[in-house]
């Protein structure tokens, strides 16, 4: 059974190479051909910051490949020596969380890479050292509280039930809602600046917009971003009483206000259309899977891994080998997640206008250097969201002057529309 897993971990790990090879060998080619979308700048320069990141990830994979056998060769019988004095969910505490704090310092190389050195390079970046000590800091005490009370609410009920598997599930279920639900307060009082809008105009036109498709929110946010990354985003964060809608600052500094309109939209789109609920529901029956293979494994899969039958074992093998179910299920699960989104981008535009959301599009694509063509097999097991031309071919964006975009006047020209 071991083997077997240890099998798929290989397989997780040559199509996750190979399909980030042929994405960097692809967007190698495209970022010298014609531009498309982004003007002949910005094309080649998204190219070569999507080549410089997946080389990175490239790197990053087969690193961990290496970390993976080293850990199943020796690291966790040492981890497992060095936790002997203890039981139960003491046990379970200490070996989870050493086994996540040496990966952790493994990978801050990684980390600091992409976030000092490519991310400033393009741009992106205006994180200082002070603020990653700061939200390490941060991070750190969340993980040590509350990630130790669930290792030890998950270690007693393997202890002490039979069928222990269908509660933990319940359990670990319902600990991802709270957390979806107390987000956007974590963030709120921990590590970002939540502001109300100091657009009136603005925060009147979007409430407006929320009651036309009957989105109860506890009000509409800016948050500052900024101090850490120039990328454009906004979301709704939040569940139940604690929903509300966040925009970056950059994104309100850099679109209009019938854009960001057309950008809120798209994400109640996604409420109105039941995304949400459903996404639940997929994550649910996924986790609810997992728990049933990883809750009956023989004994010889932790004997083969130099482990005994017990808590911190259970879920040291669940850590270890999820992701690979996970990476193979993502296949299926980002195909319906595709076809969500351009249902979404349908209600969006028919919220407020397609020139708007296409307009909106553009210039998310242009800030946030995101390079408009990919391989079909990086698409095919990575892609949540459908490709950027794609998306813009199925609002009636025609391409007419498409890579000799320069300003924000070229992008609204009504000449671009079918």
């Amino acid at each position: 059974m071991l083997e077997v897993a240890i099998a798929l971990y290989c397989i997780y790990f040559l199509v996750n190479f190979y399909t980030t090879f042929m994405q960097i060998d692809y967007v190698k080619k495209a970022k010298e051909g014609d531009a498309v979308i982004l003007s002949s700048d910005r094309f080649k320069v998204a190219g070569d910051y999507s080549v410089e990141s997946n080389k990175l990830s490239l790197l990053a994979t087969l690193y961990d490949f290496v970390l993976f056998f080293m850990w199943i060769s020796f690291g966790l019988v040492a981890l497992d020596e060095l936790t002997n004095g203890y039981d139960g969910f003491a046990k379970a505490v200490l070996f989870i969380d050493g086994f996540i704090i040496i990966n952790w310092i493994l990978g801050l190389p990684f980390e600091l890479y992409s976030t000092f050195i490519i991310d400033k390079k393009y741009g992106f970046s205006n994180m200082t050292k002070q603020l990653f000590l700061k939200d390490t800091i941060k991070s750190g005490a969340l993980f040590f509280i509350f990630g130790s009370l669930v290792i030890v609410g998950l270690s007693l009920i393997i202890e002490n039930l039979p069928s222990w598997w269908l509660v933990g599930f319940a359990f670990i279920f319902s600990v991802i809602i709270l957390i979806n639900m107390l987000y956007p307060v974590i963030r709120d009082k921990m590590f970002d600046k939540f502001s109300p809008l100091s657009d009136s105009e603005l925060e009147e036109k979007i409430n407006n917009l929320l009651n036309q498709v009957g989105f109860k929110s506890s009000g509409v946010f800016s948050v500052d971003a900024s101090k850490r990354d120039n990328r454009l985003n906004a979301y709704f964060g939040g569940l139940g009483s604690t929903k509300r809608v966040v925009l970056f600052d950059t994104l309100i500094e850099k679109l209009s206000h019938n854009e960001l309109l057309a950008v809120l939209g798209h994400e109640l789109g996604h409420f109105k259309n039941g995304d949400i609920l459903k996404n639940i529901g997929i994550m649910g029956f996924v986790m609810f899977v997992f728990f049933a293979i990883f809750g009956n494994l023989p004994d010889e899969v932790f004997l083969g891994l130099g482990l005994s039958n017990e808590p911190y074992a259970i879920i040291l093998v669940f850590m270890l080998f999820s992701p690979i179910l996970s990476f193979f299920l993502m296949p299926l699960i980002s195909a319906m997640s595709r076809h969500n989104e351009y249902a979404a981008d349908r209600f969006g535009s028919d919220m407020q206008s397609k020139e708007d959301l296409v307009n909106a599009l553009l210039k998310l694509a242009n800030e946030n250097k995101s390079f408009p063509l990919s391989h079909p097999i990086y698409i095919f097991f990575h892609y949540s969201h459908p490709p950027l031309v794609e998306r813009l071919k199925a609002l009636g964006f025609n391409g007419a002057g498409i890579g000799s975009l320069k300003d924000d006047e070229a992008l609204k020209s009504e000449d671009k529309y079918e």
